[in-house]
């Protein structure tokens, strides 16, 4: 029997039941197209057998071993809290941004916190949770959701549209410059339960943002598992910068859905890093469908311990004369694993196309590994394109460089590694954020080094 063919067994579903999706969607009083969508969504998840590793996009990744959803409860819903009242953990990482004029905040199941300047909100920019977005600005929402995502695009991917709870909503008008970086919190409070987070990011015409995502929570004894979803919509001419920092704390499982879709001479770059979790699992697409959009995919990862971190991506160029570039590295220590699948494809009309894709790979122990495996899928005969993939120990001869130079070898090691870095972090259009990374870069590396 093949995979598609296999039966359903209570562990493909566990709470995730269609009796409560009606619950979710009926005390949320959410309105008829956003209860038919859950359901459409849940139909699709129910009938849609776990991955196995028979799946080309999950040979190396064997979630159905790792994951069964009977295990998991939901998150708790929780009201409205100040700054001071959310768990340490949470407040520590505030903390370490420094003073932020425009944040939201999702614990567990529901968005506790949101703040935005009152200049930003004069000129029309709407920062809210993605529920209150649904209540109160549908004409935007219903345009723009599961349009980029749909429960198509995975077994995941389905849960998340059938049971996504409080998630962020940012809207951009046209011509509309944020000068500050716009932050969203997402915190797991406690093992065995689900969050199912969700952004959504709309920036018209000629407007300018950068959203930076946060992922966290302390350890956990029971596993808890995060199934997040985002979808980005950059208008002709619009800049939006994506950055996520995923740190959850050992004992977590994550999984994402992104989708970015890039209009006529619209930019957008994005920066995945993974640094905690147990497994982590990234499906993120980027869609060119105008001429002159541009797309940067840049991700970072740290590994050590048992960590496994699977990154599947996508540059899918289906208008002519628009371009991207990939640039993935990561560094993997004691039996870390790290996977990396990407594919440029190019459609037939889609002359003129510029785009390249790079996964590099550093080993620091001989228990480590990494998985690379960069594709091309080309229909058109007027195109720029290549990929590469690397795999590698330090460089001794870099490293005996700095030690004749009197530094000792714990920090010569940490300056390789941190040039090693410095390619993916310097594409970073965001100065203070770069910085913030660097400090989280280095205490992740300090163990090993």
């Amino acid at each position: 029997m093949s995979d598609t063919q296999t039966a359903i067994t209570p562990a493909d579903v566990g709470v995730f039941t269609r009796d409560q999706v009606e619950m979710l969607t009926a005390r949320k009083l959410e309105t008829d197209w956003l209860r038919d969508q859950r359901m459409r969504a849940h139909a699709v998840f129910a009938g849609t057998p776990m991955p196995t590793t028979r799946l080309e996009d999950w040979r190396y990744t064997d979630i159905k071993k790792l994951l069964k959803l009977d295990a998991f409860s939901f998150a708790e819903e929780r009201g409205p809290a100040a700054a001071d009242a959310l768990p340490a953990g949470l407040r520590a990482r505030m903390d370490e941004a420094g003073e932020a004029s425009a944040r939201m905040v999702q614990v567990d199941a529901s968005v506790v916190l949101r703040e935005l300047p009152q200049e930003l909100a004069a000129q029309g920019v709407i920062f809210t949770s993605l529920e209150t977005a649904a209540r109160e600005h549908p004409e935007l929402v219903q345009k723009h959701f599961g349009t980029a995502i749909t429960p198509d695009d995975g077994k995941f991917a389905a849960l998340n549209a059938a049971f996504w709870t409080g998630g962020a909503f940012l809207y951009v008008p046209k011509n509309v410059q944020v000068e500050i970086p716009m932050r969203v919190y997402r915190w797991i409070s406690e093992g065995g339960t689900t969050a199912l987070g969700r952004v959504l990011v709309i920036a018209e015409a000629g407007a300018r943002v950068a959203v930076v995502e946060e992922l966290g929570s302390d350890d956990v004894a029971k596993m808890a598992l995060s199934v997040g979803a985002a979808e980005i919509f950059a208008d002709d001419s619009a800049v939006v910068i994506y950055t996520q920092v995923q740190r959850y704390g050992r004992g977590v499982v994550h999984l994402a859905t992104d989708r970015l879709v890039a209009g006529r001479d619209a930019k957008i770059t994005t920066l995945y890093t993974s640094f905690g979790a147990d497994v982590s699992r990234a499906d993120v697409q980027c869609r060119l469908v105008a001429p002159g959009s541009h797309v940067d995919m840049l991700g970072l990862y740290i590994a050590d311990g048992k960590q496994h971190f699977d990154n599947q991506t996508l540059q899918d160029h289906i208008a002519p004369h628009a371009s991207s570039n990939l640039l993935f590295k990561g560094a993997l220590n004691d039996t870390g694993r790290s996977v990396f699948r990407g594919l440029i494809r190019v459609h037939a009309k889609a002359q003129r196309t510029d785009a390249y894709q790079t996964n590099r790979n550093l080993i620091l122990s001989d228990g480590a590994r990494a998985d690379s495996l960069p594709n091309l899928e080309i229909q058109a005969d007027d195109v720029r394109c290549s990929h590469a993939a690397t795999v590698g120990q330090l460089d001794e001869e870099e490293v005996f460089y700095l030690l004749s130079r009197g530094i000792p070898k714990p920090e010569a090691v940490r300056l390789v590694v941190f040039g090693f870095f410095s390619e993916v972090l310097d594409q970073l259009p965001l100065e203070g954020v770069r910085a913030e990374l660097l400090r989280v870069v280095e205490r992740k590396l300090a163990p090993a080094l």
